[in-house]
């Protein structure tokens, strides 16, 4: 089952087409990373999701209700964590977590179970001071704690690391992906290697539409970067190959990348046997998640 569904959803700004027909769809209990460069329309798209923006044209689903514009009864299926979150910096996270689930009205027993619940998922259930003296990773941690209070079908992350330093983003991240057992996961972000850490499938937001989207390893399948890496002992046996061979380029003096798949390979390990030229390593070259996106955003 898809949580969220988004059918040739558009939007412009004056003259300025942001969303040019996005379709989309988030399965159940995904970690889904939505990426696109700054600016690409990610934030546009999550404002539309919440009922927050008037859209020109489209549909979108969560939990298969429709979502429309100023009526947000579909929110209550959503968790959302902006990039720079609020809050109250006079209260404690505990007290901030009470007010937002008074708001919700959730009963006091289920506040109180919630709250400690969270708290201790996102590692602030030993803080007690005022939110005031929180770092930006702290913030966001809470961030994280106040979405997930009502139990969500879907939580949206919008750029929820980019601010943060190594161990923060690290930490966020663990949390992330920690909680995909609970709900789904709407992960936008321009950071590649974070999808590549902890999401299940992907979309590529270019140019106003999606211009790719699946299951992580899919895509790798898909656009398997077709290079390997052979790195020679002496640099005079690295010479002998790349005169012999055609589309190879030098990694640097001890090593040559080729390009092609299997066959290429095999060729290449028949002409270094019969030439009994010594190998330290012939290594495939696993595509990164930012060769995914530059490949199939240049299409």
């Amino acid at each position: 089952m898809d949580v969220l569904s988004i059918q040739n959803l558009q939007k412009s700004f004056g003259d300025k087409q942001v969303l040019r027909g996005v379709d989309l769809n988030v399965p159940e209990k995904s970690v889904f990373g939505f990426v696109g460069r700054n600016g690409a329309g990610k934030t546009t798209t999550m404002k539309a999701v919440l009922g927050l923006l008037k859209i020109d044209a489209g549909d979108i689903f969560v939990a298969g209700e429709r979502v429309a514009y100023g009526q947000t009864p579909t929110n209550r299926n959503v968790g959302y964590l902006p990039d720079v979150p609020e809050f109250y910096s006079f209260m404690t996270a505990k007290e901030y977590l009470t007010l937002c689930g008074e708001s919700l009205e959730l009963s006091a027993s289920l506040i109180n179970k919630r709250s400690e619940e969270l708290l201790s998922l996102v590692g602030l259930d030993k803080e007690n001071h005022r939110i005031k003296g929180y770092s930006r990773g702290m913030k966001q941690r809470l961030g994280i704690a106040q979405a997930l209070l009502g139990q969500p079908k879907l939580l949206i992350c919008d750029e929820p690391t980019s601010a943060l330093d190594p161990i923060g983003r690290k930490d966020i991240l663990d949390i992330i992906q920690s909680v995909k057992e609970q709900t789904t996961v709407l992960f936008s972000t321009h950071i590649l290697s974070d999808v590549e850490k902890i999401c299940t499938d992907v979309a590529f937001l270019n140019d106003g539409k999606i211009v790719q989207q699946g299951k992580v390893a899919q895509l790798k399948n898909v656009y398997y970067a077709h290079e390997f890496v052979i790195e020679f002992i002496k640099e005079e046996d690295g010479e002998k190959v790349l005169e012999t061979f055609d589309k190879v380029r030098q990694k640097d003096k001890n090593s040559l990348i080729f390009q092609g798949g299997e066959d290429r390979m095999l060729e290449l390990m028949r002409y270094v046997a019969d030439s009994q030229i010594p190998v330290s390593k012939i290594e495939r070259i696993e595509p990164s998640m930012e060769t995914l996106f530059l490949e199939v955003a240049s299409k």
